[in-house]
């Protein structure tokens, strides 16, 4: 990041309390929230921030999460650094190497966030000590969504818990003419359910691959079994309409009874409440399969960093959009629209929280305690962006190439990410 480090050189100095008194608060939020669920919950925030005597502005960058970085590199290199963005993981620590970020610990010990943000965070938060991110939420990634519907006509009788069970259920729902698993095949997508697949078949194999990028695990015997179940649900239980179908459209496959299954995140559960369809009836949700037997959660959370500026309207604009995305009240609204839940532990789901969000909580806690949490390598909590990439790369060839063996996947993958490391 050299080019950013001389960027670095003619950046300002920041400080929180210059031009306070005549300031106006404003703001540019950077981000990917375009469509569906993620765009009308990110809608919450720049009303709360209107509300509140902000000056709203957004710069929506639609699609993968490259493509934003690639908006904030090209404002960071004409000297116009946003001054606020959604990013997180690994991309919040190198950000704040470069010296560019705004310190925000004068309002975090205001607002006493150290004990209420969830523990898990601070860190990520944190990465050198100083907040200079605020968290959003909590999503969980390992969620199984399942039509009732479906399962009942295909003679299933209840959600599958481990992969074999996974595997006889769809098996079931084949033979009866529906699809198994509802899917639109894309890098993220796909290494979406291939860690849900690892982490479900071994828990120590996901740390030692996607959170400590151990390339030797990533050859192992174990990843490769992992490839070949994944084979297994991509040829016989995912149907050709994957290729081409809108992301956002996967779960009403499930709510309208088409799809038995689908395996994805709990923004999920936004896009099946914008449909209108109903937890119980047309869907519900479950820990998807693992074959260890205790409650495991792979966690992602959304953010926003906040960079240095000059104009004191867009420093108060900072502290007042900081200070609003760690309200209660913007954490209720936030998730409950998005699907996660909040990143703020004193805040209470047990109203106006859909029962999946409930389970969510419960089953973050049980994780803690049970030492099965770990963050998400394909929503970008744990390796550098570069080697994500290289191995959600080789993920998607593998969908897409049928002849490619389970062997062959862990090989390429554990050269491809070597080769960026």
């Amino acid at each position: 990041m050299e080019y950013l480090r001389t960027a670095l050189a003619v950046a300002t100095a920041y400080t929180f309390v210059a031009g306070a008194a005549l300031a106006e608060p404003k703001t540019n939020l950077l981000h990917q929230w375009a469509t569906g669920s993620d765009a009308q919950a990110i809608a919450k925030l720049g009303e709360m921030f209107t509300a509140k005597g902000g000056a709203w502005q957004q710069t929506s960058i639609a699609g993968h999460t490259a493509n934003t970085l690639a908006k904030l590199r090209a404002d960071v290199i004409a000297g116009n650094a946003p001054p606020a963005v959604q990013l997180k993981g690994p991309e919040i620590a190198e950000w704040n190497e470069t010296g560019m970020t705004a310190n925000l610990d004068e309002l975090a010990t205001a607002e006493n966030w150290e004990k209420v943000v969830a523990p898990e965070l601070l860190p990520v938060m944190k990465p050198t000590g100083s907040w200079v991110a605020a968290p959003m939420n909590i999503h969980r990634i390992n969620w199984l969504w399942a039509s009732p519907k479906v399962m009942q006509e295909a003679g299933v009788a209840e959600v599958p818990k481990t992969w074999a069970d996974f595997n006889a259920a769809c098996d079931k729902v084949v033979a009866s003419g529906k699809i198994c698993i509802s899917h639109s095949t894309a890098d993220w997508t796909d290494s979406t359910v291939f860690e849900v697949v690892v982490y479900g078949m071994d828990i120590d194999l996901f740390k030692k691959a996607f959170v400590q990028g151990d390339v030797e695990a990533m050859r192992s015997d174990g990843m490769v079994k992992a490839f070949e179940q994944f084979r297994t649900m991509t040829t016989k239980y995912m149907d050709p309409g994957m290729n081409g179908r809108d992301w956002d459209s996967m779960s009403h496959l499930v709510g309208r009874g088409e799809a038995a299954f689908h395996i994805m995140g709990d923004w999920t559960l936004g896009l099946l409440t914008a449909g209108g369809f109903k937890e119980g009836t047309d869907y519900v949700c479950a820990q998807a399969p693992t074959d260890w037997g205790k409650p495991g959660f792979i966690l992602n959370s959304d953010s926003v960093v906040f960079f240095q500026r000059k104009d004191p309207d867009y420093v108060e604009g900072q502290k007042l959009l900081a200070s609003t995305i760690l309200s209660p009240e913007f954490q209720t609204i936030f998730n409950q629209t998005k699907g996660s839940i909040p990143a703020r532990l004193d805040v209470d789901l047990s109203k106006g929280f859909n029962p999946c969000q409930q389970l969510s909580q419960k089953d973050l806690q049980a994780s803690i305690d049970g030492g099965t949490l770990v963050r998400s390598m394909a929503h970008n909590m744990t390796i550098p962006q570069k080697v994500r990439g290289a191995i959600m790369d080789t993920v998607t060839e593998f969908v897409a190439t049928p002849d490619m063996t389970a062997q062959d996947a862990a090989s390429a993958m554990a050269d491809a990410a070597e080769a960026q490391m």
